[in-house]
């Protein structure tokens, strides 16, 4: 299975960060980037901050569960590839991206490392929330404190054009995980923190930092 990661797909988080944001303007493309499966944890384990970074910071994101297999998808068929969705983390080393933004270099270091992909355990039929995945609220606290609030209606490029423009490059399978873009608010985190975050009110994640 693939993690597959959009960047920069809400204005305000595109701001915050000093990117343009490539609004989603006709004939432009998201981008996007992929994760290992190695990256993945899961079941609210602990997160690790690691040895080789000075700043890993939290994206909470709506991630959406791929379905079925297939290609050069076309944007109106392409609610037919996801049923479910969920919450997720996409840990960042911000100091070894901007290291490798400045440097022109690929972003994989500050992004794909082991456990750098939290997933809550459990997805959430789409017909459970309304049935539509434009229309999607969810919510990040950091020791009880609210710091990221996401509308899905606000992202760039929405879920459909997502897939649309990943699958052109690479085959969409069962079980590929599609991270759609963080809100503003991102930030640090520290050991002893707890990160919980919510999808329409529903608890979906909830583990410690160490």
């Amino acid at each position: 299975m693939k993690i597959i990661c959009i960047g920069r797909n809400y204005a305000a988080h595109a701001e915050e960060l000093h990117h343009a944001t490539g609004l989603a303007r006709e004939g432009a493309e998201p981008i996007w980037f992929l994760k290992p499966d190695t990256a993945l944890l899961r079941n609210n384990d602990p997160f690790y901050i690691p040895s080789f970074t000075e700043e890993v910071h939290y994206e909470c994101e709506l991630v959406v569960r791929i379905c079925r297999v297939g290609r050069a998808i076309s944007e109106r068929f392409a609610h037919r590839y996801y049923e479910e969705v969920g919450l997720g983390i996409d840990f960042t080393a911000r100091d070894l991206q901007r290291q490798a933004i400045a440097e022109g270099l690929p972003w994989e270091r500050a992004k794909a490392f082991d456990h750098s992909a939290a997933v809550a355990p459990a997805f959430v039929p789409l017909a459970e929330l309304g049935g539509d995945v434009q229309r999607l609220r969810f919510a990040l606290e950091v020791n009880g404190q609210t710091r990221q609030r996401g509308d899905t209606a606000q992202m760039l490029f929405t879920v459909d054009r997502l897939i649309a423009a990943v699958s052109r490059y690479t085959t969409l399978r069962m079980g590929d995980l599609l991270f759609t873009g963080t809100p503003a608010g991102v930030g640090p985190v520290q050991p002893g923190d707890t990160l919980r975050a919510t999808l329409e009110g529903r608890e979906l994640l909830r583990f410690d930092i160490r």
